[in-house]
């Protein structure tokens, strides 16, 4: 078969399941709603107390020291960022994550916990010392660190979008609009995680996570886009217009067949949600991965116009959103 031939072939098939991909989507939305004990693996209600979105997850108890050094165990510079597996003086294993996905991987953590959805805890340090051994001590760049903690067990397998237990909730779907709205241009399947909870203090014994959000706060692609780009976030579209139940988005990152699950009203709860932060709790993210006041300032101009936007979707696919 010639060459042309050969990538028409290729265009056609792809063509095909990426149709069939989107109508299967689409008809997800009639599957039965999760029960109570289900949905609450993936979203708990957060409380009428404001969730401190500067510790996070782990709290302050959990969060590394700036002043040891952290001895290598590993090391994988096979993605975007480089990550180390370190061991801490007191012989915790952390994963140390470095480069421009590190502020941004501890916001969009931050934001997902304050609004119920689960996260292990990771925090960030802008500098810290690694013992390589016969390499000797070095001093590391800011870095995302998330330690590996007894009492969450990691499973090997992910769990997928187009299969696990809340493809009915509007949970999943208001889970989907933070993403978007946030830039997350990441969402494949490799980095949804599910954690068994070893002796849980809330009697969920298993979290579905979507972790390594460090691609997001900037442009959103399919091939290594910018990522903790303020003035790219701010160029970048979140809703472009929407007909009845369909809403176009800017997003150019993965899973393009996610877009059509969601509806106006999943951007509304969505927005509700978001709004019922404190600007306290929003300063706080963006200070837990050390983002000064003016860039926090800028990120919240537009976060605030899109949770706006969203609040009441406007029906007319004529009309653009500016932000």
């Amino acid at each position: 078969m010639r060459p042309t031939a050969v990538s028409a072939v290729v265009v056609l098939v792809s063509t095909l399941a990426c149709s069939t991909a989107v109508a299967r989507m689409r008809t997800l939305r009639d599957i039965p709603q999760p029960s109570e004990s289900q949905l609450s693996e993936l979203w708990v209600e957060p409380g009428n107390g404001a969730r401190d979105l500067f510790w996070g997850s782990g709290g302050r108890n959990h969060a590394p020291r700036p002043d040891v050094v952290y001895k290598l165990v590993a090391a994988d510079t096979s993605g975007f960022s480089v990550s180390y597996d370190v061991r801490s003086p007191d012989e915790t294993e952390w994963s140390a994550k470095v480069g421009p996905e590190a502020q941004t991987e501890v916001v969009m953590s931050r934001i997902l916990w304050g609004l119920g959805y689960h996260q292990p805890p990771v925090y960030y340090l802008s500098s810290w010392k690694l013992d390589r051994g016969r390499e000797g001590q070095r001093d590391g760049s800011e870095a995302r660190f998330r330690p590996k903690l007894a009492n969450l067990h990691r499973l090997d397998e992910p769990w997928r979008w187009s299969e696990n237990p809340f493809l009915g909730a509007r949970e999943l779907r208001g889970m989907l609009v933070v993403l978007l709205m946030l830039n997350s241009t990441d969402l494949k399947d490799e980095n949804n995680t599910l954690y068994d909870i070893v002796e849980p203090p809330d009697g969920v014994r298993r979290w579905f996570v979507v972790r390594d959000l460090g691609a997001a706060l900037g442009e959103t692609g399919k091939w290594y886009p910018r990522r903790n780009w303020l003035d790219g976030f701010e160029k970048s579209r979140f809703i472009t217009g929407v007909s009845g139940d369909h809403i176009e988005f800017g997003y150019h990152g993965r899973h393009q067949e996610l877009l059509s699950l969601i509806t106006p009203a999943d951007l509304r709860w969505a927005s509700a949600r978001m709004s019922r932060l404190t600007d306290q709790q929003w300063r706080d993210a963006f200070r837990a991965g050390n983002y000064d006041d003016v860039a926090t300032a800028r990120y919240l101009r537009v976060i605030r116009q899109r949770i706006a936007d969203s609040a009441v979707p406007r029906p007319d696919s004529a009309t653009a959103e500016r932000h």
